[in-house]
């Protein structure tokens, strides 16, 4: 498969799987991966400003697409944070960057992680499911040399399915590493 893209596999594969799985009646009740969202959380960022733009430098490399930073919502005094200060940096990455994202993800990404053994397989009832990564190393877009800190990243991948079955059966298809369930 490996001529294929994520999406030609998905249009030539993975419909009839899940339209054969799920007794669908159109190609249209399928489910599909709507974006993928990468978000990291940076609560060092309110005492030095370089952390964010470093973030928004290793997500732009890892993704492709421009990141943004997040702003704070609010004034919270205990943590030295005022309201608009930037606290992270996120990407939404739709169609095609979305399928290579995703195929690098799997492909490269992931079995690059110490002691794999598959991810967990729990949804959020919507059909969404959210992966966290504890370092950003194991995307091969980033120079181990260059790094200042170790930071952790959430990949929330937003389907069209109903039922976390549907979502889970998706995923699954799309060649997601879940550890089998015991």
């Amino acid at each position: 498969m490996s001529t294929k893209t994520v999406k030609q596999d998905y249009q030539e594969r993975i419909v009839p799987a899940l339209t054969k799985e799920f007794s669908y009646t159109t190609p249209m009740q399928v489910p599909r991966l709507e974006k993928i969202v990468i978000n990291q959380g940076l609560g060092a960022a309110t005492q030095d400003k370089k952390i964010i733009d470093n973030a928004i430098a290793e997500l732009t490399a890892i993704t492709g697409q421009k990141a943004v930073a997040t702003l704070s919502r609010k004034d919270i005094s205990n943590f030295k944070l005022r309201k608009k200060m930037p606290v992270g940096a996120r990407v939404t990455l739709r169609r095609e960057r979305m399928y290579e994202f995703l195929e690098r993800l799997i492909r490269v990404a992931l079995p690059r992680i110490r002691d794999f053994k598959g991810i967990q397989g729990k949804l959020d009832g919507r059909g969404n499911y959210t992966l966290g990564i504890t370092e950003q190393i194991i995307f091969p877009e980033i120079n181990i040399d260059n790094i200042n800190k170790l930071m952790g990243m959430n990949i929330t991948f937003v389907t069209s399915a109903n039922t976390d079955e549907e979502g889970y059966a998706l995923l699954r298809e799309f060649g997601l590493p879940f550890k089998k369930a015991n």
